[in-house]
C-alpha cells in the first residue's frame, strides 16, 4: 500500500496545532502573548493604578501637638518623628505609632473604680483584696488601696522595652507599696506618715521602671483608703478612738499647762517685785532713821539740855496734834486729889476662840 507522506504530515499538523489537542508550538505562544498584550483593557488598568496610589498613600500619617510618632521597619525601630504630617513606606514595610507622651494616665491598685476618682469618692467601687492586702512591719495586714498616675517619657522604651505597660506598671506599684509599707508600723499607714510612704513609694516604684527601662515617668502616687481588715475593724475602731481621746487629754493638759504656766510666773515675778521693793524701800528707810539718829546724837552732844528739852517737846507735839489722841488735862492739885483716870468703857476685850470640834 502506498501512503501519500505529504498528506500524512498535513494531517498530523492540523491535528497538533494551535487548534488541535497536542502541545502548541513556541512561536505560536509568543504570538498568542503579543495579541494579548495589544488588547486594550482600559479598565483593569486604572483599577491597577488606583489601587497602587491608595497603598502608596497608606503611608501618610498624622502626629498631633502632643503626640510622638514612632516608625517601623518590619517591625523594628527605624526612627522617631515629631508633630505634623509624615510618610512611611506602606505596609508590610513600614508602620507607625503615635502614643501621647503627655496625657497622664491612671492605674488603679487595690481597687476598680466604675468611674473614676469621683465615683470612688461617692463610695461606687469594687475592691480587690489579692492586691491591696498587705503585711505591715509590726506583723498587722493592713488594706492598701492606692493610685498611680504617670505619662510616657521615652515613646521608644516605652513601645519596644515593656509588652504590657499597663501590667508592668502595677506589679511595680504593688511590690514598691509592699516594701515600704513591710517597713512602717500600721499606725504609720493609718495616720500621720502618709505623705511619706506615698513618697518613698513613688521613689522605689520609679527606681523599678527605669532599671526596665520602661520609658514611663511617675507623676505622683496617692492612697485613697487605708484601714484595716473588715474581720479586725472593730477592734482597731476602738484602738484608734482610744488613742484619739488620749491625744485629746494630752491637749487639754498641754493647753491648761500652757495657760497656768504663764500666770503663775507672771505672779511670781510680781511676788519677787514687791519683795525687792520692800526690801528696798525698808532698807532705805532704816538707813534714813540711822542717820537722822546719828545727826540728833551728834548735836545732842553739843548740848545735851536743850536738845533733850527739843526733843520732848517735838515728841509732845507730835503727839498731841494727832487728832485721833483723847486729851484730858488736869492741873497738878486736881491730879493729886483723884485717882488714876482709865477710861474702861473704851477697852474691848477679845473674845477667846473655842477650840474646833474635830
Amino acid at each position: 500500500m502506498n501512503w501519500d507522506w505529504d498528506k500524512l504530515q498535513q494531517q498530523r499538523q492540523r491535528r497538533d496545532g494551535p487548534l488541535g489537542g497536542g502541545p502548541p508550538k513556541f512561536d505560536d505562544l509568543t504570538d498568542k502573548f503579543k495579541r494579548f498584550g495589544n488588547m486594550k483593557l482600559p479598565g483593569f488598568k486604572i483599577g491597577a493604578l488606583v489601587v497602587l496610589g491608595l497603598w502608596l498613600l497608606s503611608g501618610v500619617f498624622m502626629v498631633d501637638a502632643p503626640e510622638r510618632g514612632v516608625v517601623k521597619l518590619f517591625g523594628e525601630f527605624n526612627r522617631e518623628v515629631g508633630s505634623g504630617i509624615h510618610y512611611h513606606a506602606p505596609f508590610p514595610i513600614e508602620s507607625a505609632e503615635t502614643p501621647n507622651v503627655d496625657q497622664v494616665q491612671r492605674i488603679e491598685i487595690g481597687f476598680r473604680s466604675s468611674g473614676g476618682e469621683r465615683n470612688f469618692q461617692q463610695g461606687q467601687s469594687r475592691s480587690v483584696p489579692d492586691e491591696s492586702l498587705m503585711l505591715t512591719g509590726d506583723e498587722n495586714i493592713v488594706d492598701v488601696q492606692f493610685s498611680v498616675q504617670y505619662r510616657i517619657k521615652s515613646a521608644r522604651d516605652y513601645l519596644f522595652n515593656v509588652d504590657q505597660p499597663d501590667l508592668t506598671v502595677i506589679a511595680a506599684a504593688e511590690a514598691a507599696m509592699r516594701e515600704v509599707v513591710g517597713k512602717n508600723k500600721i499606725d504609720d499607714a493609718l495616720t500621720d506618715d502618709k505623705e511619706r510612704i506615698m513618697h518613698e513609694t513613688e521613689v522605689l516604684m520609679q527606681s523599678i521602671l527605669d532599671s526596665y527601662g520602661s520609658g514611663i515617668d511617675i507623676d505622683a502616687v496617692q492612697m485613697q483608703n487605708v484601714h484595716p481588715p473588715d474581720a479586725v475593724s472593730d477592734a482597731f475602731k476602738d484602738v484608734t478612738s482610744a488613742k484619739e481621746d488620749k491625744a485629746r487629754l494630752k491637749n487639754e493638759a498641754e493647753a491648761y499647762e500652757q495657760d497656768i504656766l504663764p500666770k503663775s510666773r507672771g505672779l511670781a515675778e510680781a511676788m519677787v517685785r514687791s519683795a525687792e521693793a520692800y526690801k528696798e524701800s525698808k532698807i532705805l528707810a532704816a538707813q534714813g532713821d540711822a542717820s537722822r539718829f546719828s545727826a540728833v546724837l551728834h548735836e545732842y552732844n553739843k548740848a545735851k539740855d536743850v536738845t533733850s528739852k527739843r526733843l520732848y517737846l517735838e515728841t509732845m507735839e507730835r503727839i498731841l496734834s494727832n487728832p485721833e489722841t483723847e486729851k484730858l488735862i488736869l492741873s497738878d492739885d486736881a491730879l493729886k486729889k483723884s485717882i488714876p483716870y482709865l477710861p474702861l468703857n473704851r477697852l474691848e476685850r477679845p473674845v477667846p476662840e473655842q477650840p474646833k470640834q474635830q
